[in-house]
């Protein structure tokens, strides 16, 4: 029988109900979850829950009754402390998502991360050590907030993961961008909406693109259009340096949709043209209006995330690489909100950080991607206007072997 101890890990969570994030990420630490053709669970004890806010048909009661090792404590300090007075546990899942919290003038849903992780180190720093923290999505709304977070945990010397599950969940086909290629442009057409979904569009193309030739450099300006006729607008620029992006890249990302909106019902195979994409997303049913971020990474890559929901809806990227004729194209592929199984290849990598005391792929990722989002959020309040962001001049190489979900 193995002596060796099985991490214990505490959650942070803004609520626990269905279809929330803490339920898709704490349901498989205690369930368990398929992994490579098997059933996983994993060799991890989730011993402490606090929940901030508990509406109504919230979770967290009914699973204290079903494992009653997960104890749930009214503070986040006692908590992680197991009701004691110093730090007693190996892990810290803060999952900062869903739940009742205000939106500020920009758009923002301003959740707690910041303040939760605050709470967190605190106790650290009063038990003189720290261990490993996981922070679902993007680190705080607050440039400012997300870097102290990555300089804390460097001080304090524990690892820190962070982001979306784009990254990790499985893609279509199954390829990842070649390590050390030289790339020139890039592209993800997504659906959803600002402060929510560009997180996860801005995680999918940075994962793919901090493995070019060189490593990520840092982004030097970001400018942002909504609202249908600013992106029509570039949709018929024809470039990147017209205001618009590269055709074929857009083409090859719609040509990789497996939920590319029919331009008439019965015709799901059909390449819209451009005035049919235009009437999709002027489709008074969708619920948000479509999104453009265009930014300039500081080594010349010309990036374009494109929020459309009238006309996909799933997330997909292609890249222009030197030298080679055909765009690099990929879904990043996303099950029915029912089953969600792209949590289970971020939960794997959660419990990687837990046993091995290592992130598994570099925090500089999501903190330049949270610095994205916000920055893509101020060009929007502010019209459009064209941003220099020397504060992302972030500099990182990316792991050698590939993290997406393939086995």
């Amino acid at each position: 029988m193995s002596t060796v101890k099985r991490p214990r890990i505490a959650a942070v969570v803004t609520e626990f109900r269905r279809y929330s994030h803490a339920q898709h990420i704490l349901d498989r630490f205690l369930f368990g979850y398929s992994w490579d053709g098997r059933h996983h669970v994993p060799d991890i004890e989730l011993v402490s829950l606090y929940t901030d806010q508990r509406p109504d048909g919230e979770l967290s009661r009914d699973r204290a009754k079903l494992f009653p090792q997960m104890k749930i404590y009214p503070t986040i300090a006692e908590a992680l402390c197991r009701g004691g007075r110093q730090l007693d546990v190996d892990g810290v899942l803060l999952i900062g998502e869903h739940g009742n919290y205000p939106t500020n003038p920009k758009g923002q849903r301003l959740y707690p991360r910041y303040e939760f992780f605050q709470q967190i180190v605190e106790v650290f720093r009063k038990s003189g050590r720290s261990v490993p923290v996981f922070n679902d999505k993007h680190l705080s709304w607050n440039w400012d907030w997300a870097k102290e977070m990555v300089e804390t945990a460097r001080e304090l010397d524990f690892p820190l993961l962070a982001g979306s599950s784009l990254p990790v969940t499985r893609r279509v086909p199954q390829i990842d961008m070649p390590l050390g290629a030289k790339v020139e442009e890039a592209i993800c057409v997504a659906v959803g909406g600002v402060d929510g979904y560009d997180i996860h569009a801005l995680e999918a193309m940075q994962s793919m693109v901090e493995r070019r030739h060189g490593g990520e450099t840092g982004v030097e300006w970001i400018e942002a259009a909504t609202g249908v006729d600013a992106v029509v607008k570039a949709l018929k620029a024809g470039s990147f340096e017209q205001g618009g992006w590269d055709p074929a890249l857009f083409r090859a990302c719609l040509c990789r949709s497996h939920r590319l909106v029919p331009t008439r019902k019965g015709f799901n195979h059909t390449l819209p043209t451009n005035r049919q994409i235009e009437d999709l997303m002027r489709d008074p049913e969708n619920r948000n209006r479509p999104v453009l971020y265009r930014y300039q990474h500081s080594d010349g890559l010309r990036m374009n995330m494109l929020l459309i929901e009238g006309v996909v809806h799933d997330f997909t990227f292609a890249a222009r690489l030197t030298d080679h004729p055909k765009p690099l194209s990929v879904q990043m592929f996303l099950c029915p909100r029912e089953v969600c199984n792209f949590f289970n290849p971020l939960t794997h990598a959660t419990e990687e950080l837990f046993h091995d005391r290592r992130a598994p792929y570099p925090i500089e990722r999501t903190l330049l991607t949270t610095g994205l989002t916000a920055a893509g959020v101020e060009s929007l309040y502010r019209k459009g206007a064209r941003l220099k962001t020397p504060h992302l001049d972030i500099h990182y190489r990316p792991t050698r072997r590939s993290t997406f979900w393939s086995k």
